[in-house]
């Protein structure tokens, strides 16, 4: 029987045409040692995604499907997704990709350090972390991204850009997803940014990512763009906040 005191875990699960991962993705979840229930966010896939969805859910009860008409973006996936999830009562809120990129055994490292820290990121980028099946092109890319956020925004964490999250309900209260101004990726740049600047703490475990498993990845050269003019935005509005202290007499 699981504990009483033990956290109640929710998973955010934004899905866009991922009927040939979605499957064996939520087995794999349900078959770690931990009770989590999963929040499946579709954004009207036309490969189906949403139907199949529905169908686990009938036969799963910790399963749950949220459907929106069409492709709205990563970010409001990700709202809507926490709006559910804190509803529900969450204690502990994962974000995760949907075609294994994001290893489901990898979780139980994240819930379990997530007793230290309140915000967790399944980090490629700290010792023992890492990528596979990726060019030199993405991975420069993915690197110079990560360099580029860490450095103009005193981000601590080292992958400022990963998805594979952990964050306790205390943090999404206080930083209200609601208000982020990004979207896709950027999202998570952005959050990042906030969770740090009201004071909560940020710890990091290795992961290794895997290039999708089955489809076609969503990363667009519109991605990268809009990850870049997120940075600059921010570190306008970082700039600005300290204006005040340093011109008092």
């Amino acid at each position: 029987m699981p504990n009483a005191d033990e956290p109640r875990t929710f998973l955010v699960l934004p899905t866009y045409n991922e009927r040939e991962n979605l499957p064996a993705l939520i087995a794999a979840i349900q078959a770690l040692p931990d009770k989590i229930y999963i929040v499946i966010v579709d954004d009207g896939s036309p490969d189906g995604t949403g139907d199949l969805a529905d169908d686990l859910a009938g036969r799963q009860p910790t399963v749950q499907v949220i459907h929106r008409p069409g492709k709205l973006g990563l970010g409001t996936a990700y709202t809507t997704g926490f709006s559910k999830a804190l509803e529900q009562g969450a204690d502990l809120i994962v974000t995760m990709d949907a075609d294994f990129s994001h290893d489901p055994k990898y979780l139980p490292a994240l819930l379990a350090a997530s007793r230290r820290y309140d915000l967790v990121i399944g980090s490629r980028y700290v010792p023992q972390g890492g990528v596979v099946d990726w060019g030199w092109r993405r991975k420069a890319l993915s690197r110079g991204a990560n360099a580029i956020a860490h450095l103009l925004l005193g981000l601590h964490a080292r992958d400022c850009t990963a998805g594979f999250r952990c964050y306790r309900r205390a943090v999404l209260e206080k930083v209200d997803p609601t208000a982020i101004v990004a979207d896709g990726y950027s999202y998570l740049i952005e959050m990042l940014y906030r969770c740090q600047h009201c004071g909560f703490s940020v710890g990091e475990v290795p992961i290794v990512f895997t290039d999708r498993r089955l489809g076609r990845s969503k990363i667009s050269q519109r991605e990268i763009l809009k990850a870049q003019f997120t940075v600059m935005r921010l570190v306008v509005q970082r700039l600005a906040s300290r204006l005040p202290r340093n011109h008092r007499g």
